[in-house]
This record gives structure tokens, sequence and C-alpha cells, in this order.
């Protein structure tokens, strides 16, 4: 899992059918506590906001944490870290 910081959303207008009303963020990652200057694209499954901390899983199994496990995503939002 990652961690980071939402810094934007993304917006699309088209999309792949399965990902059709999916939120789309952008989150700067963090390594040991800091901030790496590096981004990720990731589907927002909590309802996070921008500014907030988040915990990302990455890779196949990433589309698990989706209803539509079928989804082609490889980063989704599962947590907000509250402190």
């Amino acid at each position: 899992m990652l961690r980071g910081i939402i810094r934007g959303h993304i917006v699309s207008t088209r999309k792949q059918e399965s990902l059709v009303g999916s939120k789309f963020m952008e989150v700067e990652i963090m390594k040991n506590g800091e901030l790496t200057g590096e981004f990720i694209i990731a589907v927002d499954s909590v309802g996070a906001g921008i500014g907030e901390t988040v915990l990302i899983t990455t890779g196949s199994s990433a589309r698990l944490a989706l209803l539509n496990t079928n989804a082609p995503c490889d980063a989704v939002i599962v947590g907000i870290v509250d402190y």
C-alpha cells in the first residue's frame, strides 16, 4: 500500500465503460513521511477530497476494491488517514 495526499481530480469526458461513474484523483506519493514529488492517478472508492491523506492499493489486486472487479484499474484509494 502507498500513502499520499490528494492534489486534484481528473475530469474524463470519455472512459472505458466499466469505469463510468468512477472518480479519478491525482495523488502525490509519500515515502518515509515525506512528499516525493511523484504523482499517481487513482480511482477513489471512499469519497476522499483534495488535501486529504489517503491509502492507495496498487497492482492487479486494486480492482478488487471496486464494485466492478473487471474494471481496468491498477490504483485505488481505499482509505482516508485520520491522523
